[in-house]
């Protein structure tokens, strides 16, 4: 039924649940944000899942993103039999997992999106605003019990780690499931190095959603409606209703006000959390999943749950809604779940060939990891774990393969699990360098092991990066595993001279057999997948031979006069240049 104050909100019964499409939600600023809300027919109050995000409520899972979605389903059939899934929507949860289990779930257009109108800024803080105005008013309809859970991929999580350091006073508990916190380090600029994924990004899932292309957009299959809003709009208006993302972005490139204000400040997170990280996350979300883990107050109720496999399947499939709901039933509706015997830690180890084994544990990084530095020598191009007293180096092209350290075959299984490092002497023969290094593994035939990471089926171990002329580091927040630099200023290089840098490596995990290889790699541009492409790998456009579209090529920020030349690694000698890997031993 239509409601006589508003053309566009109704209400119908279908697939046992009330669904009301359009719902409006003012703002303070009388701009109308629109959700559609799905609950329990009965009215009986019951807790709220909400998401707030830029990819359009409207827009069915498997016309927006049908590669992701033949995919996931191909992986994970299961889900074909969870619900009708009718009413999925890229990286939010499906409500017909939760409204038959006593939850409302709510779907918000952020603004400029979908059918909220107002100007598109991705990730700005007036989103954070709506945010919390819309966790209020969720919290205080009729049919809401007052507890508000936010629960979402991506976008969907990176705005809960924001709006909880606001704390709505109705928001009870967040699952941010791989979602970034620290806008510059995480995706923006990864040491430093310009990263171009919001230029892929905004073209592939953001302007075809604007709020404005009306007529010009895809339809809901349940309702026939644009997924983009009622009006159409020219596209010169619909440019000037909207930021360029990837051009703002370019216009910081030094850790500032700009990037402060869309990042999170978790020293303020008071509210329940379980944050969920992807191992193969590499360029985007991982950091902040594991840091909303170690950076958040003592005292607040927090548990680290990691998985393996792409960025969009885990969070559908049967274990991942199981996790969900066990957490959720505890803090949102009072009831045990269990989850009060839940151990801090959940991990999902892994080993070659897509195996992965669930494994708890109390605390992270793991108490009983060996922090073992494996030693670079440049004379053999091996890494061991002995000090190199003989002085060396090597020179290598920026824009080649650049030179690679390899272990000898390892004695045992080893486990590798946590965050890692790299300290390098570099010398260049321009005035800047960047530093690309990727932990590799090889099997005894020297094929290289690569996983489905979150975007990308040819995810190498792990990759770190840093920007030479940004190697300055913030003693009070580094850690002997992970350097921290405040990228607040670039130092040049004086051609020729040595310099110290510490390459911050992005947490992963891999169980490398007995008789394989541990490689470090060290150029001066993006790791590249040398084998055969999957048809998957072929086609889908954040494949990018094993960076997921987190590649690093802009001109202006790359210029090849400048990161272009040549680079010489100094090591031994007492220039002791290592890799830092945490090796975990066997529970006792």
């Amino acid at each position: 039924m239509n409601t006589a104050a508003d053309t566009y909100m109704r209400t119908e019964v279908r697939d046992g649940m009330r669904v009301t499409w359009h719902q409006p939600i003012t703002m303070k600023d009388g701009v109308v944000m629109r959700a559609d809300i799905y609950r329990p027919v009965d009215d009986a109050p019951c807790p709220v899942i909400m998401t707030y995000g830029i990819y359009a409520k409207g827009l069915s899972y498997q016309e927006g993103y049908p590669m992701q979605w033949a995919k996931m389903v191909g992986d994970h059939p299961e889900i074909l039999k969870m619900s009708s899934n009718k009413y999925q929507n890229w990286e939010t949860t499906d409500p017909e997992c939760w409204v038959p289990h006593g939850y409302a779930v709510i779907r918000v257009d952020s603004r400029g999106a979908g059918w909220s109108p107002g100007f598109m800024d991705p990730a700005c803080p007036k989103e954070i605003e709506d945010l919390y105005e819309c966790i209020e008013w969720a919290g205080t309809q009729p049919w809401s019990n007052g507890k508000v859970g936010m629960l979402g991929i991506s976008y969907f999580a990176s705005n809960q780690w924001r709006v909880a350091g606001m704390h709505p006073p109705h928001l009870a508990a967040i699952i941010p499931w791989e979602g970034q916190n620290d806008r510059y380090r995480d995706s923006g600029f990864h040491g430093g190095i310009l990263c171009e994924f919001q230029k892929s990004w905004a073209k592939h899932q953001v302007v075809h959603v604007q709020y404005g292309r009306g007529d010009k957009a895809k339809k809901n299959p349940l309702t026939g409606e644009s997924v983009a809003g009622p009006v159409t709009l020219s596209d010169e208006e619909l440019a000037k209703n909207r930021v360029d993302a990837f051009e703002e972005l370019k216009k910081h490139p030094f850790d500032d006000a700009w990037h402060r204000s869309r990042s999170a400040d978790l020293s303020l997170i008071k509210t329940p959390l379980l944050t969920c990280a992807n191992w193969g996350g590499q360029g985007i979300h991982p950091r902040g999943n594991f840091n909303g883990f170690t950076e958040t107050p003592a005292d607040t109720p927090k548990w680290l749950e990691v998985h393996g496999d792409s960025h969009w399947s885990v969070f559908s499939n049967g274990y991942g809604v199981a996790l969900q709901k066990r957490f959720f039933d505890h803090y949102l509706k009072g009831s045990d779940s269990s989850w009060s015997k839940q151990p801090r830690v959940q991990l999902n180890i892994r080993h070659p060939g897509e195996k992965f084994e669930l494994r708890h544990e109390n605390e992270w990084p793991i108490a009983r990891t060996q922090w073992t530095k494996f030693y670079l020598d440049t004379g053999s191009s091996v890494i061991s774990s002995s000090v190199v007293a003989q002085a060396g180096k090597i020179e290598y092209e920026a824009m080649g393969k650049g030179v690679t350290f390899t272990t000898a075959p390892l004695e045992k299984d080893t486990e590798i699990t946590g965050p890692m490092m790299a300290k390098l002497f570099i010398s260049s023969t321009t005035a800047d360098a960047d530093l690309f290094v990727i932990v590799r593994v090889y099997d005894p035939a020297g094929k290289e092991l690569t996983f489905m990471g979150s975007t990308d089926p040819n995810t190498p171990i792990a990759n770190g990066w840093l920007r030479a002329s940004h190697r300055r580091l913030d003693p009070a927040k580094s850690k002997p595993y992970r350097p921290y630099h405040p990228h607040d200023r670039a130092e040049n290089l004086t051609p020729g001279e040595v310099y110290e840098c510490e390459i911050e490596i992005v947490t992963s995990c891999i169980v490398v057999p007995k008789g394989w290889r541990v490689a470090l790699t060290i150029r001066g541009k993006d790791y590249e997948y040398e084998g055969e492409l999957s048809e998957f790998g072929k086609k889908f456009h954040y494949g990018t031979r094993g960076t997921g579209g987190m590649t690093h090529n802009d001109a202006d920020n790359r210029p090849a006069d400048v990161y272009g030349g040549k680079v010489t690694l100094h090591a031994g000698g007492g220039r002791d240049a290592y890799l830092l890997l945490p090796v975990i031993p066997p529970k006792k």
